[in-house]
């Protein structure tokens, strides 16, 4: 028998089984053969120069190896012929194949492997990947049992190991009006105002006479409130993207995404404290973190999260993406007009708030009756915000009251209320919602400073008559002023 680099590697497992265990013991790296789905894709196709490459090792060694231990074991004659093993090995190029070594490629990332070594095995045996592919390989992994936030420690890794990759495919293009032109026009934006904030701390960097540091330190603290509108940005994708993909099963990447999103929240109040505390230097480097990390969003949404939402998402799901847009409103821009989603009767407007047809059935309730339109009207003219949870965990009602303390949207409408909260909070509700189903609390309360604003927020079980959980009702309320009341006033003094 003659082995080359390019003799492939399953026929010699079938002809000599032993050879499977043997592998195993040579290398901790060939104990995957023995994974049968492993075995069906990556092991079928691959030559012994691949499988050298997985193994991390001279394919001339590897030959040697497995020609020794055939002779050990049958007496066989069996020459080695090593011609061409110093060219690489050619990548994989069934879908399968590529899939499974990118995700061995992540595995082998997460147990600590050497960045630069899985870069040369990717080139070696991948060469190529989308941004829709990492996505997708990530949510495969975290339904294999990956915990989400290892996912998210290590997903600048991701992008270190496929940067090159991903540099050969452009960000995807859309019609202006579309939600993703929409979001791109805004990175535009944003990077226009990192890139100056970067100047001013480029320029200042030193010693600066006192009065040209207050000058500048005035116009930094400017960008730095503009830098804050990317909230807007983030709160479409949490309120209006993420949906739309949790409802097609993808939720790892919104997930992982959401908690850098709040990093990036807390990151940024740090960078405008540093700067208004004086210090030129601390400034300097809080608000070079937060310019990091955004700059790191910027390259992942669009290298990444957005071609992978352009390939899973139809026109209907952007025509509802699209409605709730201007409920969170738009972050230094106003959006194209020209897309008009290729759905009949697609709605592109916000439908909360519109009232139904004047005349329309009466509602009989405990103290009265009301029409629907006027159940409508009543909700969006409380003096608080409120949100209904069933009791099945899911929103089905938030009131379009003006000036909303806590943006909402019609995306979070149907979606589990688990997943309308950053990742870090999920527990805390679990626990509030698991009190209330099992009637040992009717009340939560908690309440914070914001902007300079005093808010109380309040979730309340609802419950039939006889004790029965039907949902959990949140109330939002500024209660500044309320707070600062003193004395009395009286109704005959409303004037």
């Amino acid at each position: 028998m003659v082995i080359t680099p390019k003799s492939k590697l399953d026929p010699l497992l079938d002809e000599y089984p032993f050879l499977l265990e043997f592998l195993a013991a040579f290398s901790p790296h060939y104990q995957k053969l023995k994974n049968p789905l492993l075995r069906k894709t990556v092991g079928r196709l691959a030559t012994l120069d691949q499988a050298a490459r997985l193994g991390e090792m001279p394919v001339g060694r590897l030959m040697e190896a497995i020609a020794a231990e055939v002779r050990r074991v049958t007496d066989e004659a069996v020459r080695v012929e090593a011609g061409g093993s110093g060219a690489p090995p050619a990548p994989f190029q069934d879908r399968e194949s590529r899939k499974e070594v990118l995700k061995d490629i992540i595995r082998e990332l997460h147990r600590g492997g050497d960045v630069e070594v899985l870069r040369r095995r990717f080139a070696d045996l991948v060469a190529d990947i989308s941004g829709a592919d990492i996505a997708a390989l990530e949510q495969e992994l975290i339904n294999e049992g990956l915990p989400e936030e290892e996912i998210q420690k290590l997903c600048d890794l991701h992008v270190r190991v496929f940067k090159d990759a991903l540099e050969e495919h452009p960000a995807p293009s859309t019609t202006p009006g579309h939600p993703l032109h929409t979001l791109a026009d805004e990175n535009r934006a944003l990077e226009k105002i990192v890139a100056e904030i970067r100047e001013i701390f480029k320029m200042v960097t030193g010693t600066i006479p006192a009065s040209d540091w207050a000058g500048q330190r005035l116009k930094l603290a400017g960008l730095l409130k503009s830098l804050a509108e990317v909230d807007k940005h983030y709160l479409k994708k949490e309120n209006q993207l993420f949906p739309a993909l949790e409802a097609k099963g993808i939720s790892g990447p919104s997930k992982v995404m959401w908690v850098i999103h709040d990093d990036i929240r807390r990151h940024l109040k740090d960078a405008r404290a540093a700067l208004e505390g004086g210090d030129k230097d601390m400034a300097a480097k809080a608000t070079n973190l937060v310019l990091t990390e955004i700059s790191d969003m910027i390259y992942k949404e669009e290298k990444i999260f957005f071609p992978m939402s352009l390939e899973k998402l139809d026109e209907a799901d952007w025509a509802r993406v699209k409605s709730g847009e201007e409920e969170v409103g738009y972050a230094w821009i106003q959006p194209g007009r020209d897309w008009t989603p290729a759905v009949p009767g697609a709605e592109t407007r916000p439908a909360v708030g519109r009232s139904a047809p004047a005349g329309g059935p009466a509602l009989n309730l405990d103290t009265g009756s009301l029409s629907p339109d006027q159940v409508n009207l009543l909700l969006n003219h409380l003096p608080v915000d409120v949100s209904f949870v069933d009791e099945n965990d899911t929103v089905v009602y938030y009131s379009a009251t003006p000036g909303r303390i806590f943006p909402r949207s019609p995306g979070v409408i149907g979606r589990r209320v688990q997943d309308c909260h950053p990742p870090t909070s999920v527990k805390i509700v679990e626990e509030i919602l698991e009190a209330f189903k099992a009637g040992r609390r009717n009340l939560a309360e908690f309440w914070i400073e914001r902007a300079g604003r005093f808010i109380l927020i309040r979730y309340f079980a609802v419950r039939e008559p006889g004790g029965q959980y039907r949902g959990c009702l949140e109330v939002t309320q500024d209660v500044t002023d309320i707070r600062a009341l003193q004395g009395q006033k009286r109704l005959l003094d409303w004037t």
